[in-house]
């Protein structure tokens, strides 16, 4: 037979779970038409935006938005609770310290993205180097930094195609370094080694023309480069099957490879018509002599 009793006190216990349903679930609902409202704004700034660090501001403030209110949602639901501020500041006292014990690199990770906003070593679309990971930049996150991955599973310097996440912490540990920090050049170089017979002067002429072919654009229309933009140079060094005539040039860092390769070519083929330059290459060669 029911007892009637039980069962009245039985749902006298599940309402008293109701305030925290009913708190729980104004805080979803808040929290996601506020999401939707953020969204909403950040894709127009976006549509907007005409510069690196422009996007970067919007992604960053509309994330550190997000969090903030989020938090506020958080302190707001634990007094609904509780009661009382008394109450409360022992709540978060408590949640804190266990959050301290439990989280220490997930904490260290949010410490360096206030950092990593506040002091901007890097933005959106940079290229960086941490420890022995190299990418660009796709998003900066309160725990993680996005790299669309360059290198690692091919041997140049172009996009592999993999997405690398770093945890923020790691730029207390590792050197970070930043190729785009001032602009999106950096200084390339190809090597030609020639031999000792070959016209060192035609030689020079030759590799330097190639290279200004592919790069003379990069400075076009300006009245002197910019700062980090090179025209091309040459420097030389011995080698021990001939002279090594490096060229030196400025290059957008996302080109790099494919300009190379350009100019590459370009050597190729005029020292292949030119009769008194020629490739050094290891080989043997005999010569007799009469005594």
């Amino acid at each position: 037979m029911v007892n009637f009793t039980e069962v009245i006190n039985s749902l006298g216990d599940i309402r008293s779970f109701f305030p925290l349903i009913r708190t729980l679930f104004t805080i979803v609902v808040l929290f996601i038409i506020f999401r939707l409202i953020i969204s909403s704004i950040k894709k127009r700034l976006l549509m907007k935006a005409k510069s690196k660090k422009q996007l970067t501001n919007i992604k960053v403030f509309s994330r550190a938005l997000e969090y903030f209110f989020l938090i506020l949602l958080i302190v707001f639901a634990i007094f609904s609770y509780v009661g009382s501020w008394a109450g409360l500041g022992i709540g978060l006292g408590l949640l804190t310290a266990a959050i301290g014990f439990a989280l220490q690199r997930p904490i260290a990770s949010v410490v360096a993205w206030f950092i990593i906003v506040t002091r901007r070593p890097f933005e959106i679309g940079d290229r960086i180097s941490i420890g022995n990971v190299t990418g660009d930049i796709t998003d900066i996150t309160l725990t993680h930094i996005h790299l669309g991955e360059v290198g690692g599973s091919i041997p140049t310097q172009e996009s592999s195609g993999r997405v690398v996440l770093i945890p923020n912490h790691l730029i207390f540990e590792q050197s970070v370094i930043n190729y785009t920090m001032f602009n999106d050049f950096i200084l390339n170089q190809v090597p030609v080694t020639i031999a000792y017979e070959s016209n060192l002067d035609k030689a020079i002429n030759i590799i330097l023309d190639a290279a200004n072919k592919y790069t003379k654009e990069f400075y076009k229309g300006k009245q002197k480069p910019f700062p980090r933009i090179e025209k091309p140079f040459i420097r030389l060094s011995f080698e021990p099957s001939g002279m090594t005539i490096n060229v030196k040039y400025s290059v957008p860092i996302k080109s790099q490879s494919e300009v190379s390769s350009y100019i590459t070519k370009e050597i190729y083929s005029k020292v292949r018509k030119t009769k008194d330059v020629e490739f050094a290459y290891p080989h043997t060669e005999v010569i007799l002599r009469k005594k």
